[in-house]
C-alpha cells in the first residue's frame, strides 16, 4: 500500500481545476500524477499549470499508467459511465463528479463494474464535507434540534459554466439534474438517508429558451419515510451569482445556514476585480467575494476522506450506491413535473434514456 494515492484527472475544465486545487491542499494523503482530456492543448497546459508531471489526450492511454491508483471522471455526464467502467477495469479507484450517469441501466453497470474489478466507486457529493454543513448535520445528530421534519436547501445562479450543460443530449436535464443532484443528496445525509415515499416537482424554462431545452427553473418535495420532508430549489436563472443555503427544522429548534455569508467579503466596486465571483457575469457592483472558496465548500475535504478509503483508513461516507439513489429520485422529479402528480415509490425508470425526457414528453 503506497504512503500517498496516486491520482489521474480526466478533463481539463472548471471541475477538473477545483479538483487539482484541492488535491494541492491534502499532499500528505494524495497527489495528481496525470491528467487527460482529448481538446487539443489543453491537458498539457494544465499540467503545467498544476505541476502535474503526465498529461494524456486520451483517458483510455491514461489508465494504462499503473502508477495512478485513482481517478476522478470529471467530464461531461453523458460520458460518466463507460469511463467509469473503463477505470474500473484498469484497476483504478474511480471518484465520479455528480450526477453519477444519465440513467438507472448506466448506474448499476458502474456500480457493479467496480465492484466486480474490487475497487471504489466514490460519489462526488460537496456539500456532505462542506464545513457549515457538516456542522448543521453535527447539531441533528447531537439531538439539537429535536426531531427534524423538513431540510430546505436551495442553489441559484444565472447558469453554468460550459456549453455541454444546455445541452440536455450530453446532459440528461437542465438545472435539477446539474444542481437538485446537490440538495436530494444533502437532505439523505441529515436525515440518516432514509428510503422515499414520494416525489413531486415543478419545473420550467422561463430565461433561457434560446440556450436549452431543459429547465432552469426548479422546486421538488421529496418526502421520507422517517416522516420527513425536504423541499429543494434550483435556478438557472437567478442573476446576482451563486446562492447556496440551507435551513434545518425540528421540533425542538432550527438552524439556517447561508454558504456565503462569514466565507465572504460583502463588496461594492465601481470598477469590477479580477477574482472571479462564483457565477457571477460581472464583479461591479454589491458582490460577496469569497475567499478559501474551494476549501469552504469542503473539495479537499471530500478528497481527503476518499484518499483515506483507498489507503484503507476510512470507510467511503458516499458511494455509487448514493449516486443511484439520487437519480431515482432526479427520475421522479422530473417525471411528476412531466405528468403533473406526485410520483410514489418505488419508482423505476428503467428504460429511459435521459431523465429529462420523463417531463419533455409531457409538455
Amino acid at each position: 500500500m503506497p504512503d500517498r494515492v496516486r491520482v489521474g484527472i480526466i478533463g481539463s475544465r472548471f471541475e477538473a481545476e477545483i479538483h487539482a486545487i484541492a488535491f494541492q491542499k491534502i499532499p500528505h494523503v494524495a497527489e495528481v500524477v496525470a491528467v487527460a482530456s482529448p481538446t487539443p492543448g489543453h491537458a498539457e497546459a494544465f499540467a503545467r499549470r498544476f505541476g502535474i508531471p503526465r498529461f494524456y489526450t486520451d483517458y483510455r492511454k491514461m489508465l494504462e499508467d499503473k502508477d495512478i491508483d485513482m481517478v476522478t471522471i470529471c467530464a461531461p455526464n453523458y460520458l460518466h459511465a463507460q469511463m467509469t467502467v473503463d477505470a474500473a477495469q484498469s484497476g483504478k479507484h474511480v471518484v465520479c463528479e455528480k450526477p453519477l450517469c444519465m440513467n438507472l441501466e448506466e448506474a448499476d453497470r458502474m456500480i457493479e463494474a467496480c465492484r466486480e474489478n474490487r475497487v471504489f466507486l466514490f460519489y462526488a457529493e460537496e456539500l456532505c464535507f462542506t464545513p457549515k454543513y457538516v456542522r448543521a448535520k453535527e447539531l441533528v445528530d447531537e439531538g439539537a434540534l429535536g426531531k427534524v421534519y423538513l431540510v430546505k436547501q436551495s442553489e441559484k445562479h444565472f447558469g453554468p459554466h460550459s456549453d455541454w450543460f444546455w445541452d440536455v443530449e450530453r446532459s440528461g436535464g437542465g438545472v435539477l439534474m446539474d444542481m437538485g443532484c446537490h440538495g436530494i443528496e444533502f437532505a439523505r445525509f441529515i436525515l440518516g438517508k432514509p428510503k422515499v415515499k414520494s416525489v413531486y416537482a415543478h419545473l420550467g424554462t422561463y430565461v433561457h429558451r434560446e440556450k436549452t431545452r431543459g429547465d432552469d427553473e426548479a422546486v421538488t418535495i421529496v418526502e421520507f419515510e422517517n416522516d420527513a420532508y425536504a423541499v429543494i430549489e434550483n435556478s438557472w436563472a437567478k442573476r446576482g451569482g451563486m446562492d447556496d443555503r440551507a435551513e434545518i427544522y425540528g421540533e425542538g429548534g432550527v438552524t439556517y445556514a447561508v454558504l456565503h455569508m462569514g466565507i465572504s467579503l460583502v463588496t461594492y466596486s465601481e470598477y469590477g476585480y479580477g477574482y472571479a465571483v462564483e457565477k457571477a457575469p460581472t464583479t461591479k457592483g454589491w458582490t460577496f467575494t469569497v475567499y478559501e472558496e474551494i476549501w469552504n465548500y469542503g473539495f479537499p475535504q471530500e478528497m481527503e476522506h476518499f484518499a483515506r478509503c483507498v489507503l484503507g483508513l476510512e470507510q467511503p461516507k458516499e458511494t455509487g450506491e448514493d449516486g443511484k439513489a439520487v437519480l431515482e429520485i432526479l427520475c421522479a422529479a422530473y417525471a411528476s413535473a412531466g405528468e403533473g402528480r406526485k410520483i410514489t415509490f418505488p419508482f423505476e425508470a428503467r428504460g429511459v434514456r435521459k431523465p429529462i425526457d420523463l417531463w419533455l414528453r409531457g409538455l
